[in-house]
């Protein structure tokens, strides 16, 4: 008999869409909206087993995403915001430093393809760690056990069920935890209000813990009512309306484009670049900065490709906002964009 359906959320803290029941769970794991998503190994052998067709246009293709210095800027007091590689972003606003799903370190089937733009050990006065779900490319243990030993008032902040595993990575670095649609209590000194919003996606980091930890996205909102909206991981579903009905126009959105080949084992997982302008341009977005291209080898498309075609939409006026492609370490003054 199958499990009877839960509706789950973190009762602490204020739900912000009116009528939501809370994240559906069936049995331990977490949906992924309604239903239940649960990747297939056959694929994963599949791929394994299948020839990729751009294989030598990959191999040729060495390109990777230019590099420039950013400790001046980790040692400044400026407002701005920093692209570190994949999806780790720094950003500093109204004297707080925010760290978006570091990952600082190569490790097994993670293998950096350029430098970081500055030293972890560099990485320091930073007040919040945003984690926008568990997998290995977006929440590394050693990048986490260095942050919190280096940023003893650091506070973590992510999905239902991150806690847990958080803690055994840094026992005592404190974790908000929170559903979908929900607005993280951040005290009476943060600049910005910030809410967990959905992602359609799923979680493992090993053989038994399918979807036991949410995934999602993260807005935050600054008094004059600017957005920046930061999704971790996503495929293409209706969640980029609901949240524009929400909050739309959006100012600023960090969005995936990367990791989207072979079709078949990816689409359920990742955006592909137009997938990823279709979703700049339902969220009303004013800027679009990609992320999640170039730092790791995850996929079948050559390395360039992600960025290239992004930039081919731009050209042909496909995307209804400005289109940034920051150097990994490039300081952008988003405050300043109109």
């Amino acid at each position: 008999m199958a499990p009877t359906p839960r509706f789950v959320r973190n009762p602490q803290l204020a739900t912000i869409k009116p009528n939501y029941p809370g994240n559906k769970m069936i049995g331990a794991e977490y949906c992924n909206g309604e239903d239940l998503y649960e990747p297939n190994f056959g694929t994963v052998i599949k791929w394994q087993l299948s020839e990729n067709p751009q294989k030598e246009e990959k191999k040729a293709d060495t390109w990777v995403p230019e590099v420039v210095d950013c400790t001046s800027f980790l040692q400044s007091q400026e407002d701005g915001l920093v692209w570190l590689g994949h999806a780790s972003f720094l950003l500093r606003i109204g004297g707080k430093t925010i760290v978006f799903d570091p990952v600082l370190f190569s490790s097994i089937g993670l293998r950096h393809r350029h430098p970081l733009p500055c030293r972890p050990e560099d990485l320091t006065n930073l007040d919040y760690l945003l984690l926008s779900h568990g997998h290995r490319d977006h929440l590394d243990e050693k990048s986490i056990k260095l942050l919190a030993r280096q940023n003893p008032q650091l506070r973590a902040f992510g999905p239902l069920g991150m806690a847990g595993l958080v803690r055994g990575m840094a026992r005592t670095l404190p974790v908000q935890e929170a559903g979908w649609w929900q607005q993280f209590d951040l005290g009476p000194d943060a600049p910005f209000e910030l809410f967990y919003l959905p992602a359609s996606h799923w979680h493992r980091r090993g053989l038994f813990d399918l979807n036991t930890v949410l995934w999602g996205s993260f807005l935050l909102r600054l008094p004059d009512g600017r957005t920046l909206y930061f999704m971790g991981d996503t495929s293409m579903a209706d969640h980029f309306e609901a949240i524009e009905k929400q909050f739309g126009p959006l100012d600023v959105v960090l969005l995936p484009i990367g990791a989207y080949k072979p079709p078949y084992m990816m689409q359920m997982s990742h955006v592909n670049p137009h997938e990823a302008a279709k979703a700049a341009n339902l969220l009303r977005a004013g800027h679009l900065v990609p992320m999640h291209y170039g730092t790791f080898d995850l996929s079948d498309e050559p390395a360039s490709e992600p960025i290239r075609e992004l930039q081919l939409v731009a050209n042909g006026k496909m995307l209804r906002g400005e289109l940034h492609v920051p150097a990994v370490g490039e300081v952008l003054r988003w405050q300043e964009w109109e």
